[in-house]
């Protein structure tokens, strides 16, 4: 299955939002331990009286999907597909907190409401009328790629023409000092753009959202194919995601040769990170590498963000310095591979080409 992405947009710790500026200036994050979104002006995207009753991340939502929509050119998608690891982690905790201090009694519904991990596509529909298929995946490492499946589905049915699909994870404070207790985050304050300079266990927590517009046809403004993604669950060896990796290759374009840039999902842990260096000397050795997590930091749904910066090089033709890990020059990009994995369990794997 194949679709055409004629539009993309994206909040996160760059300033991709609106316009991708990362291709104009890196931001760099000093001392800190995790990384958060850069948020833009809203009046330009929402009601000033609606946006009071949304939370962080439906804000983000809406706005990036109103802007993937308006570079596609469509006024209101066929169907609005997203995925998140976590949701809407801020208005849970308000929920919970107000069920503690209020002692179980005299709640708000709000927050309960808000909590859901639907209510960002619920948003979506309701800013722009879709009373058309909904539907939001939380399967963790998995929940964008399922996410983007579903979308390719509905278009390889004919059920749809122009599909929005997203993926996005908010991080709040108490949520990271939860995690940071399982050992998930570096232990001391880093430089983000050395992420992989510090060789200690943990990564470096960080949120974001990307939306993406899937379509039937090509338009003048059509920036990438994108093929099936290919997922593994725990794999037993590097051997095995090797393995998968090249049969996943030859299905889209015959052959490693024909890929001209690896974007990998590096975070900085030596455990983690392992996987991506053994492929990288043995698979893709003869292929320009390139790495994500320190731009945007680790969370359930970051591929999405690695598949923004795979169209976003495909229309540019240009790959960011900071995004380099040698100095090999990838020439004319044709074809961009994404490879990520979430903790070791969830390994994903994206195919872009250029049209």
């Amino acid at each position: 299955m194949e679709a055409f992405i004629n539009g993309i947009s994206a909040i996160s710790p760059q300033k991709t939002f609106p316009g991708g500026g990362l291709w104009k200036e890196v931001t760099e994050y000093n001392n800190v331990q995790y990384l958060k979104c850069i948020e833009s002006r809203y009046n330009d995207y929402l009601d000033p009286m609606a946006a009071r009753r949304m939370s962080r991340i439906v804000k983000m939502g809406v706005c990036a999907a109103t802007e993937c929509l308006h570079m596609a050119g469509v006024e209101s998608p066929d169907a609005i597909i997203t995925g998140t690891g976590l949701g809407c982690i801020e208005d849970t905790e308000k929920f919970l907190t107000s069920i503690y201090a209020n002692e179980e009694t005299l709640l708000n519904p709000t927050p309960f409401i808000q909590s859901t991990h639907n209510t960002v596509a619920a948003g979506i529909a309701l800013k722009f009328k879709c009373n058309h298929y909904n539907n939001t995946y939380v399967h963790r490492g998995f929940s964008f790629e399922n996410a983007l499946l579903d979308g390719l589905m509905l278009l390889h049915e004919g059920a749809a023409d122009n599909i929005l699909v997203g993926g996005l994870d908010e991080l709040t404070e108490k949520s990271f000092i939860i995690t940071y207790r399982l050992g998930l985050w570096k232990r001391k304050s880093i430089n983000s753009l050395t992420l992989l300079d510090h060789k200690t266990r943990g990564s470096l927590a960080g949120e974001g959202t990307a939306f993406f517009v899937l379509s039937r046809k090509k338009k003048e403004n059509t920036l990438a194919r994108i093929h099936t993604p290919g997922t593994i669950y725990k794999p037993g060896n590097t051997a095995e995601v090797e393995a998968a990796l090249s049969g996943f290759i030859q299905r889209n374009v015959g052959n490693i040769s024909d890929v001209d840039l690896v974007i990998m999902g590096l975070n900085g842990d030596p455990l983690q990170d392992e996987v991506y260096y053994q492929l990288k000397t043995n698979l893709f050795h003869p292929i320009a590498c390139t790495y994500y997590k320190h731009l945007c930091g680790e969370y359930d749904t970051s591929s999405s963000f690695a598949l923004y910066l795979a169209a976003m090089i495909l229309k540019e033709q240009q790959v960011p310095e900071a995004m380099r890990l040698d100095n090999k020059p990838p020439g004319k990009i044709r074809n961009v591979l994404v490879y990520n994995h979430l903790r070791n369990k969830n390994h994903a794997m994206f195919l872009l080409s250029s049209c």
